[in-house]
């Protein structure tokens, strides 16, 4: 048996010669004899040795499937004038919202195709002032990318984080920023992130977990995290802890210190449940314990503010729909909580809120649409903001004694609209629009309803050109996410303008498992439950068919990470309702997917195979289990980073390395793996629009796509 490096030299080789042979040959995978016993009941997984990143036999496996897949990419005439256009689309002026710190206004800013937007400060918003981070001078190919950022309130001081490639994990330093020069205090690279500093700017509090081994990003798994406070000037080593809880290995930690100062409110959560408890330390009294002030476990708690003892906090405990409650520290029992902004009624969500110049900003998600409305600290009602159109509006964050605030626009056919409002006057003034190569009122707009396969209805956003023809032969592309109470709102992005260009429809559905219905809609789609979300996406399709938008041959579906299993698990159940598949960094291997990185955390919307009852339900929908041989599977072009270390990339290598053994018949099934790259998170613009040209680019071939005269015009 040859070597592993000798394998892979001659899997690399192979590969060259198989991708110029008719028809597609897909380079060999070689298969293991690892079985795992799961409560009785044996799984094969023959690939194993994939998920080892770091193995030169991995590396070649890599490298030969890219260049079968870039070998058919290539060969499709429509991919140039695809890359092309989304190219002129993304090079548009892009800013930030800005945030006040002390005399300074921060945003960021994009010229356009930069790999990497620009962070500049300025003491007025009129004037465009000076760089504070050009993280596109870190590396040549923009893969160095800017991730977190705190300021102290005074604006003196900022921490920030670098990542490379991608990766969650980053390091962090600490940055003067009226000279703009990095202070000595330096953090060793890791999964380290800063919450907030102390009111006198002497530090800052920040979660950290324990150092893992050199080489095992993608492998470790993290818990133990303990909360931190570092003194600026102060080595690393002598940051004291501020809190932790070595009897709950699973508990994470965020932090946040009150505007007064007085108060260091600690969060702490359990995987991606959406419940937390709260905990309190007075910042007043040197050494004081921290002490629970919610700690039932019941709901998720926001605090928005306090003025002295009384604290204003968002929860869903004892409203599903979410409100907003005053709770004295003297007498907090919830039975002495006082409703301020009560919960919504009907289909109305409280989604967001927020607290600025003794104003709560209050979004309120009504069909998966949001409005803003205004109270004052008594809950008494003062404005309405609505958007302009069928869009999404965001925003409105700020501190108590801010008189302004930021918010945005946008929508499928809206390149986001930066608008200042003014608490004094009342009034809203455009304060950034882009300039886009787009005509907005030559593509329409609209959300649709349609009823899941137990009669559930289910909100669906459509977005097109006007005039279109409902015979079934039109291009559609359904994307979804359906997962860890993430809402679904219109936005605007170049690939989706250049695919309604292309002449297709742009559909996303709001699944259940997101937040569009707040708590009772986001637990219809996990656990247990999480078959509702697959049902849901399906019944869209099905639903774009029965009305004549698409037909099977014409019909695709994408979605990432999360929205990836959702690909990856429909596809396997209903390989006959699509045309081409397009999951994207997805979970696949629902058996394994605990054992990496920050996977356990996931456990509380997907269970766990490590018990009986969650094997015997993942089992049931996981992607990767549940490809069968001899089944003739839609043409799929999965996509992935060679380190991404959220989601790592052995879910979709496992994947489509049994999708190629399993396949019958002529459609293609290949994987793009991007290198050097992770999640998504601070993907460079040129490695975003070369991606996405070539998704497209296979759809147009797969889908029978024929681009219109005018496309790109």
């Amino acid at each position: 048996m040859p070597s592993s490096l000798s394998r892979s030299l001659l899997l690399a080789l192979a590969a060259t010669a198989l991708v110029a042979q008719a028809p597609l040959t897909y380079p060999v995978t070689r298969k293991g004899d690892v079985v795992d016993d799961y409560h009785g009941t044996k799984v094969a997984d023959p690939y194993r040795w994939l998920e080892d990143d770091h193995a030169a036999e991995t590396a070649a496996w890599v490298e030969a499937q890219n260049k079968v897949t870039q070998a058919y990419l290539g060969q499709i005439p429509e991919r140039k004038a695809i890359e092309t256009r989304m190219t002129r689309l993304w090079n548009y002026e892009k800013y930030g919202t800005p945030s006040k710190h002390g005399k300074y206004y921060i945003y960021s800013h994009n010229s356009g195709l930069q790999n990497q937007a620009v962070i500049y400060l300025t003491e007025r918003l009129e004037e465009k002032g000076r760089v504070l981070f050009d993280p596109n001078a870190l590396s040549k190919d923009g893969t160095v990318s800017l991730g977190g950022m705190r300021f102290s309130e005074d604006g003196a001081f900022v921490a920030y984080s670098l990542s490379k490639g991608g990766s969650d994990v980053s390091t962090w330093k600490v940055r003067n920023v009226a000279t703009g020069v990095d202070l000595a205090d330096v953090f060793p690279a890791g999964r380290l992130g800063v919450n907030a500093w102390a009111k006198d700017g002497s530090g800052f509090y920040y979660t950290d977990y324990p150092k893992v081994e050199a080489g095992k990003a993608l492998t470790a798994v993290y818990k133990k995290q303990k909360l931190f406070f570092h003194k600026l000037g102060d080595p690393v080593e002598k940051d004291a802890v501020v809190y932790e809880r070595p009897d709950q290995p699973d508990w994470g930690f965020g932090a946040g210190v009150t505007d007064d100062g007085h108060w260091l409110v600690i969060s702490q959560r359990q995987g991606t449940e959406r419940k937390n408890r709260i905990f309190l330390k007075d910042l007043r009294k040197p050494g004081s314990p921290v002490v629970p002030l919610f700690d039932q476990y019941d709901g998720s708690y926001a605090i928005l503010g306090n003025d002295g003892d009384t604290f204003y906090v968002h929860t869903d405990a004892g409203a599903p729909r979410h409100r907003i409650v005053a709770v004295d520290l003297k007498h907090p029992s919830p039975g002495a909580w006082k409703d301020l902004v009560p919960e919504g009624k009907g289909r109305d969500v409280l989604a967001a809120a927020d607290l600025f110049g003794d104003t709560f900003a209050v979004t309120w998600k009504i069909d998966a649409l949001n409005i803003v409305k205004l109270y004052d600290l008594k809950g008494r009602f003062l404005k309405e903001i609505k958007p302009q159109g069928l869009g999404n509006l965001s925003g409105f964050n700020g501190r108590r004694e801010d008189t302004e605030t930021f918010y945005t626009f946008t929508s499928y056919n809206q390149p986001p609209t930066l608008y200042r409002y003014d608490l004094k006057t009342g009034t809203s003034s455009v304060f950034r629009q882009p300039k886009v190569d787009i005509k907005p009122t030559e593509f329409e707009v609209k959300e649709v309803f349609y009823p899941s396969k137990d009669g559930t209805k289910v909100p669906m956003f459509l977005a097109h050109r006007k005039g279109l023809k409902l015979d079934g032969a039109n291009p559609t592309l359904l994307y979804a996410y359906g997962g860890f109470n993430i809402a679904q709102s219109p936005n605007y992005s170049p690939v989706a303008q250049v695919w309604m260009e292309m002449g297709g429809v742009y559909a996303v559905a709001c699944l259940r498992g997101g937040s569009e219905y707040g708590k009772a809609w986001w637990e219809a789609g996990k656990r247990e439950t999480k078959q509702n979300v697959f049902d849901d996406f399906i019944a869209a399709a099905e639903w774009l068919i029965k009305e004549k938008y698409t037909s099977t041959p014409k019909l695709a579906i994408h979605g990432g990470s999360n929205g990836g299993l959702l690909v990856g698990a429909c596809m396997t159940q209903r390989p006959d309702l699509f045309g081409a598949c397009l999951p994207a960094v997805g979970v696949m291997d629902m058996l394994r997917y605990h054992t990496f990185t920050i996977g356990w955390m996931w456990k509380s919307d997907y269970m766990s195979s490590d018990t009986p009852e969650g094997f015997a339900n993942l089992i049931k929908y996981s992607p990767l289990h549940n490809l069968k041989p001899g089944v003739k599977y839609p043409p799929t072009l999965v996509t992935t980073g060679d380190h991404d270390d959220r989601v790592v990339p052995a879910h979709s290598h496992k994947f489509i390395a049994t999708l190629q053994a399993d396949q019958t018949g002529p459609a293609p099934v290949l994987t793009r793996i991007e290198t050097n790259a992770g999640h998504g998170a601070g993907k460079p613009t040129a490695k975003q629009i070369a991606e996405r040209a070539d998704m497209w680019a296979f759809l147009v071939k797969n889908l029978g796509m024929k681009l219109p005269a005018t496309f790109g015009q």
